[in-house]
């Protein structure tokens, strides 16, 4: 189908506002058929979908101003895009059609990926949030620094988009999530002024920290188009080591041990559990397992120093053979060479792939205080194997800050026999976010609302906070101009 959304019997009106975006952008970078918008409409996975009335790629944040005025005037809503990487669908149109006029603009923001200012003295960086996240790592790595924040996606997801999420990934530990390594942010309100916090400063105690507020909204307050971040010393010396463990108890006893003795160097902790190996290994036929296969869980743990002259290998290697000596470990292998430590991480990013092909895994993105981490896993485990022994459980957390990506997989074949696959899933994930609520936990730690968990959001947050997220929505965007998903329930 490649028609033509100003050519629908409902468009007086819409073929106007289709011109004035190609008056904003220019007409080469708007789209505005069902088949060039595809890749727009729908997330990387393909599991969900919507339709749009145009996707437009501005190129400057006064373009973005100038088509967010344009759809506000015309009452049409617009949903913000970076990389459309995530897994719970925040950046695809939804709830509307073309047919009915309710379709939204899709603001895709690939074409700002400039990096606008590099100062190594102050370690900071200023970008357009359309630059991909690995750019951003690239730039400060040209100038001797570190970004913090690392993910699978990061060869294509954007900063604005990480910023909008509250990006967490494989570095918390050490540097913290992203709303810790923003200093400022340019922001485009949904009336089409723009907010210039675009400062740099550490110290800044004039009034409200207005940037808190678009920090992991979702595009539901306005545009990110600027960000400006923190940046690190870049580590001198670096050393891995894979784990394998027969609990999750011994992973949390092995880290309590390296902190006491490494502290901040630890800058990677992550927990896999077999079955979730025995996937990567299934889909990429060239890896292999560091050490015992057999093992019911693995982890990968990195340490990093500033100090070129650390013996971060020497220190891994007492660690862990105190470990052994006290039955916590099965076995242990410390990277020899940088390609043995990126062939490491390669195992821990590659599963986002390898799950998608394996079959339909519900993530759920849970955290809970980490010396729960043990129980929450358990029970968790326990609940989905009674109630749906047919279920899969593959897993892989970020073990230091209490984050786990549980993820009952279920075979193409069970899924597509299912009557309600939707209803289904809603059933599973509760099972999951009920387990981490009993502890003290969250159900969405780092993946955020997006289209698949506003009842979620509207279950397991008490009425009062809800009622404060609208009222922010609401001063800020009264016509709910901007995307509205997460507030889908009320």
């Amino acid at each position: 189908m490649t028609t033509d959304a100003s050519a629908a019997p409902w468009a007086d009106g819409r073929s106007e506002l289709l011109e004035r975006l190609r008056d904003c952008v220019g007409a080469n970078h708007v789209l505005a058929t069902a088949d060039d918008m595809a890749p727009y409409t729908s997330d990387w996975r393909g599991r969900y979908r919507g339709e749009a009335l145009a996707v437009v790629f501005p190129a400057s944040t006064d373009q973005v101003a100038a088509v967010v005025r344009a759809c506000a005037a015309a009452g049409v809503r617009v949903v913000p895009q970076g990389g459309n990487t995530g897994l719970v669908g925040g950046s695809v149109p939804t709830g509307a059609r073309i047919a009915d006029g309710s379709a939204p603009v899709v603001v895709a923001l690939r074409r700002m990926n400039r990096i606008r200012e590099v100062d190594p003295l102050g370690n900071t960086l200023v970008a357009d949030a359309g630059c991909v996240l690995e750019t951003i790592q690239q730039a400060a790595d040209a100038h001797g620094r570190l970004y913090g924040v690392s993910l699978g996606a990061q060869g294509s997801c954007h900063i604005g988009g990480n910023v909008s999420t509250n990006a967490g990934g494989t570095g918390v530990l050490k540097y913290g999530n992203t709303r810790e390594q923003v200093l400022g942010l340019e922001v485009v309100l949904p009336d089409g002024r723009v907010w210039n916090g675009l400062r740099t400063l550490r110290k800044d105690n004039a009034g409200y920290a207005l940037k808190q507020l678009f920090i992991g909204a979702e595009g539901t307050l306005g545009i990110v188009t600027g960000v400006a971040l923190r940046l690190h010393p870049k580590p001198a010396a670096i050393a891995a080591a894979w784990l394998t463990l027969d609990s999750v108890n011994d992973a949390l006893a092995a880290l309590e041990a390296v902190q006491s003795v490494a502290g901040e160097r630890i800058s990677g902790y992550e927990l896999l559990n077999r079955a979730e190996l025995e996937t990567v290994a299934a889909q990429f036929p060239d890896v292999r397992l560091p050490t015992d296969p057999e093992a019911p869980y693995a982890v990968l743990l990195e340490l990093s120093d500033t100090w070129a002259r650390a013996d971060l290998a020497g220190l891994l290697e007492d660690a862990l053979g105190r470990l052994v000596e006290a039955g916590r470990l099965r076995d242990a292998a410390i990277s020899a060479s940088e390609a043995q430590r990126q062939a490491f991480w390669f195992i821990r990013h590659a599963i986002a792939e390898a799950n998608r092909k394996s079959g339909m895994g519900l993530a759920c993105d849970v955290a809970v205080p980490v010396r729960a981490l043990p129980e929450f896993i358990e029970r968790a485990s326990s609940t989905i194997r009674t109630r749906w022994p047919n279920a899969t459980i593959v897993l892989a957390a970020h073990m230091g800050d209490g984050n786990v990506h549980f993820i009952p997989r279920f075979s193409f074949e069970d899924w597509q026999a299912l009557e309600d696959p939707a209803a289904f899933a809603d059933e599973v994930r509760a099972a999951v976010h009920d387990e981490a609520a009993a502890l003290g936990g969250t159900f969405s730690a780092e993946h955020g609302i997006g289209r698949v968990l506003p009842g979620e959001l509207a279950r397991l947050r008490a009425p009062l906070e809800l009622e404060l997220m609208r009222r922010v929505r609401d001063a800020i965007d009264p016509a709910s101009t901007m995307n509205p998903v997460i507030f889908a329930n009320g």
